[in-house]
């Protein structure tokens, strides 16, 4: 079983929330596995990341874009 994240992103509890594993949300919006991971563990910004590709992935989840990115 993975170790919970203490600190976990935005994206990151909104996926748990809706009962989605990495992979099945990276098919879902069409991206890498590895695009999702990178975001999770802050290796790469979401907030800067392109706003279609950050729609798409909140469109996936079904919420806001601002529930999905850092503040």
């Amino acid at each position: 079983m993975p170790k919970k994240n203490p600190n976990p992103t935005p994206l990151e509890v909104v996926r748990h929330s809706a009962g989605l594993t990495r992979k099945q949300l990276a098919e879902k919006v069409g991206i890498s596995y590895r695009t999702i991971e990178t975001y999770e563990q802050r290796k790469n910004d979401i907030n800067m990341a392109a706003v279609a590709s950050v729609k798409k992935i909140a469109d996936a989840l079904g919420v806001p874009i601002e529930e999905i990115i850092e503040k």
